[in-house]
């Protein structure tokens, strides 16, 4: 069992405490969280990409070859890629090179995107919002298991013969991340990739038909879904004790949930809601190294999942509590949980 982190580098002002995080001091703290996160254990270090004031991250690669420098050992991603509004072949150069300067640590973790504003920014129409996805999807995993290319689609220039370089260590890993979209999950198992399942409200359990079908499209298109990484994503906080850890991370939690749920139209989240999802069938890991560690087994046996990535920094929390809890959640609860799943 991989268990790692996710964050989107989230940056703004503290809704109790008043204090203001800028995109230097949130950097700096993001590789402090990495560092820490190679030294206690964790198995992968993922950053999002976004293209909007309350994140710092909108560079993937940059960001994690930075953290490249500082690490020795743990596994280096996106999360995500918007693949849709990108070059696949700069993404493909720019990840084959923290491959290199990492020694063999890229992944990539591909999907359509959750925010949109890269799509105007890059001057992509969101008419084509899938269907670049697709095209771009399918010309990474060319230049990925090919040396030259010879392509042609609808959205980019053709290429004609052409060698793509540098060439990474090995093959680099690309995960299809999902949130929900049944057609999503079933592309991702046609084409036998692994799949990031990204659970953020609600009960866990719902989504295990999704992860099912999922299976049963790689199955049907030869790719043995039962052998396929499947990767789960959870928001989620620890302390010591249950209070300290639903204290703490309520409020920045809140804030943010709150600022994208007006733009979507999404209820407020109430702290009732909040305290709702702690409990053991809710989707927060939050709470006690114990209490995530018994969910973090129940989720397993749920969808049978080969990762968790756990989102700790949802909103400007704390950085010296955020990084007791990747302290504990690599000390305490990772060997706990890989002991439970059987490795």
């Amino acid at each position: 069992m991989e268990i790692g982190l996710c964050t989107f580098g989230d940056i703004g002002t503290h809704p109790v405490s008043g204090e203001t995080r800028d995109g230097l001091t949130r950097m700096r703290h993001l590789v402090e969280e990495a560092v820490l996160a190679d030294e206690v254990g964790l198995d992968v270090f993922a950053v999002g990409e976004h293209h909007r004031r309350d994140y710092v991250v909108s560079a993937p690669a940059v960001v994690l070859a930075g953290i490249a420098t500082r690490t020795s050992r743990v596994r280096l991603s996106s999360a995500v890629s918007v693949l849709g509004s990108d070059d696949p072949v700069r993404v493909f150069q720019e990840f084959a090179t923290l491959d290199l300067l990492s020694d063999g640590r890229a992944e990539i973790m591909a999907g359509r995107g959750s925010f949109i504003e890269s799509f105007p920014l890059f001057g992509y129409d969101l008419a084509d919002y899938d269907a670049l996805f697709a095209e771009k999807l399918g010309l990474l995993l060319r230049l990925r298991d090919q040396e030259t290319v010879t392509w042609s689609g609808r959205f980019r220039a053709a290429i004609d013969e052409r060698g793509v370089y540098p060439r990474p260590t090995g093959p680099i890993p690309v995960w299809i991340a999902v949130g929900g979209t049944p057609a999503s999950a079933l592309r991702a198992g046609s084409m036998g990739l692994p799949l990031a399942l990204a659970i953020i409200g609600g009960e866990p359990a719902r989504f295990g038909p999704f992860v099912e079908m999922y299976r049963a499209s790689a199955d049907q298109a030869g790719h043995h879904g039962n052998r396929l990484p499947v990767c789960i994503n959870c928001h989620g906080f620890i302390a010591d004790d249950a209070r300290t850890a639903a204290d703490v991370f309520y409020a920045p939690y809140a804030s943010a949930m709150n600022r994208i749920g007006a733009e979507r139209g999404w209820p407020p989240t109430t702290r009732g809601q909040f305290d709702a999802m702690m409990a053991p069938s809710g989707s927060l890991l939050v709470g006690t190294p114990d209490q995530v560690t018994q969910k973090l087994i129940a989720l397993h046996g749920i969808f049978g999942n080969s990762r968790f990535l756990v989102q700790m920094g949802v909103g400007p929390v704390p950085h010296d509590a955020l990084m007791r809890s990747i302290e504990l959640l690599g000390t305490v609860v990772a060997p706990a949980v890989r002991a439970a799943t059987g490795g």
